[in-house]
Formats: C-alpha cells, sequence, structure tokens
C-alpha cells in the first residue's frame, strides 16, 4: 500500500512518519515537499486559483506513482485539498485536519485552535460543524523559532499560547509541525489535547484497510 505525503513546510513530515510507523507500519510512504506553497501564501494574503492548479499537479503527480491514498500535512490550503479529492475521486485524498475534526467532535464542543502560522487560524474555521465553538490562537514566532532550528523556544512560546486558552473544552494543534508539543501542552493546561498526524493515519487505514 503507498501512501503519498504532500508537505508545505519542511517541519512537517517528521511527526507524520514517526505516526505511520507507531499505527501503520506496513504503509509505504513517499513523500512530496514545495515550501514555496507556504511561502506564496504568506506573501499573497490569500488562496488562488493558480495556487490550486498546484496542488492539483501534485496530486496528480503522487497518483501516477501508484499511490493508493493521498495525504496532505498543509493546514492552511483546505480549498485546494478539495479541489484534488474530487479531481482524483475515488483515490482518498485527505486534508490534514478532517480525521482530527471528526475525533475532536465526538468528545467535545469548544476549542482553543493553536497555529503558529496565521494562514491556518483563517482556513480551518470553516472545515469545523457550524456549532463547534472556536478560539484562534497565535503562537507568535514560534513558526521562525522552528525554521531557526530553535526548537525550544518554538516549543515554549508554543505552550505559553495554549496557557491563554482558558475558556475551552479542548485544544488543537492544527498543524503538523505542533504535533511536538502535544504533551507539554496537556500538562501545562489540563486540557485534551487533539493533534493531526495519529487521527490521519487512522483514517487512511480505515479507509485504505
Amino acid at each position: 500500500m503507498r501512501i503519498a505525503l504532500i508537505h508545505a513546510l519542511r517541519h512537517s513530515p517528521p511527526p507524520v512518519e514517526e505516526a505511520f510507523a507507531r499505527l501503520w507500519p506496513e504503509a509505504t510512504l513517499m513523500s512530496l515537499l514545495d515550501t514555496s506553497l507556504s511561502a506564496d501564501l504568506a506573501a499573497e494574503g490569500r488562496l488562488t486559483p493558480r495556487m490550486t492548479e498546484r496542488f492539483l499537479t501534485l496530486a496528480r503527480y503522487a497518483a501516477g506513482t501508484g499511490a493508493q491514498g493521498i495525504l496532505f500535512t498543509c493546514s492552511a490550503f483546505g480549498p485546494c485539498i478539495e479541489a484534488c479529492a474530487e479531481a482524483l475521486s475515488p483515490i482518498p485524498v485527505l486534508k490534514p485536519n478532517e480525521a482530527m475534526i471528526e475525533e475532536a467532535m465526538a468528545a467535545h464542543a469548544s476549542f482553543g485552535l493553536l497555529s503558529s502560522f496565521p494562514a491556518t487560524l483563517v482556513s480551518m474555521p470553516p472545515e469545523f460543524p457550524e456549532h463547534a465553538r472556536l478560539t484562534p490562537c497565535l503562537a507568535e514566532g514560534a513558526l521562525a523559532a522552528l525554521d531557526a532550528g530553535d526548537t525550544a523556544t518554538h516549543d515554549r512560546l508554543v505552550v505559553e499560547a495554549a496557557r491563554r486558552l482558558t475558556d475551552v473544552e479542548a485544544i488543537i494543534l492544527t498543524q503538523f509541525s505542533l504535533a511536538r508539543c502535544a504533551e507539554a501542552v496537556a500538562r501545562a493546561t489540563g486540557k485534551p489535547v487533539f493533534t493531526t498526524p495519529d487521527s490521519a493515519v487512522r483514517k487512511l487505514r480505515r479507509l485504505l484497510g
């Protein structure tokens, strides 16, 4: 079973690869990384038709290698990924958050959305059911610290941001790159913490058997 992983941040592959190693070690993984996607989105400030075309190109290439399922790990590009899912049906094409949202909504109703990439806090809320109560929270400076290789500062800024989420039932770490902080956030806040990699792997395995 070949699964294609498509990334827009260079920090995304390790957490999802670790999740596959634990939850579905039999799967064969192939990865595509285009860091210009996140840089261009930050510069443009919005998703564009040209960006959707770039996503379709990546997805079609992955399918052409024989991938039987595709997981995007870039949470700020939901509409682009939806276009890929429609174009490549019946191949399962998953947005990074959809499985995690399903699991979180089954247990809670109010969430803090914690992100280190501002665009994610714009694109992700529409993926939730209308009745979900969402509080966005940006860990400002965390992604820049991670880009610089300063993981300690990254983790500290994420935990500090999480502590501000006092009026929610649970906390969602909205990016694959944040999964490394799950235990620290849970300890600091005493709240349930949901991450994207494990949920995504479980859903893909369930869909593909």
